[in-house]
């Protein structure tokens, strides 16, 4: 995994939920892209989707993988759905909340929820999007691919990540 887009895993629980969450300020460099793209640069600054949809992969992902016990090569096959009921402006968390479906040898499918939280609690919490994902489990043999032996997308900073959970508590 190149970059991660999640500060923190929040709650995981074996072949079940994962909870991660993301802060955002407007010194990200997208959000003064947006703004910049509307009719005399006066568009709202706002986080694209594809970024929203990227961090619910990776909760999903870390979901699958755990419930492999990080042995298999997790790999995004689809995008169920991605249906987004508003927009995300800078100053908000989100929080990616993805469900176990099915887990097998071929892979696995995950709902998920994302919702976009006021961390000065002036707005209630808001179902942003609601994101399914397929992944697949990568066979060394026989998809005849040349792949570390060693599972590349949960290494380095990620893992990391994973490992701090251990000590974070769950949500009621």
């Amino acid at each position: 995994m190149r970059w991660i887009w999640i500060d923190r895993v929040i709650q995981l629980e074996a072949g079940r939920l994962c909870v991660a969450t993301r802060n955002t300020t407007f010194a990200e460099p997208y959000f003064h892209a947006n703004a910049a793209m509307g009719i005399d640069g006066d568009a709202p600054p706002l986080m694209p989707h594809p970024f929203i949809i990227e961090g619910m992969a990776q909760t999903a992902g870390i979901l699958v993988g755990h419930a492999g016990d990080f042995k298999e090569n997790v790999i995004l096959a689809k995008i169920a759905r991605a249906t987004f009921h508003g927009t995300m402006p800078p100053g908000f968390t989100l929080r990616f909340e993805a469900t176990l479906e099915r887990f097998d040898r071929a892979g696995a499918s995950t709902k998920g929820r994302v919702e976009r939280i006021d961390p000065a609690g002036l707005e209630p919490a808001f179902l942003l999007a609601e994101i399914d994902l397929l992944f697949s489990h990568i066979d060394h043999a026989r998809q005849k691919i040349d792949l570390p032996e060693q599972p590349f997308v949960f290494s380095g900073a990620l893992m990391e990540l994973i490992v701090r959970t251990r000590d974070a508590k769950p949500i009621a």
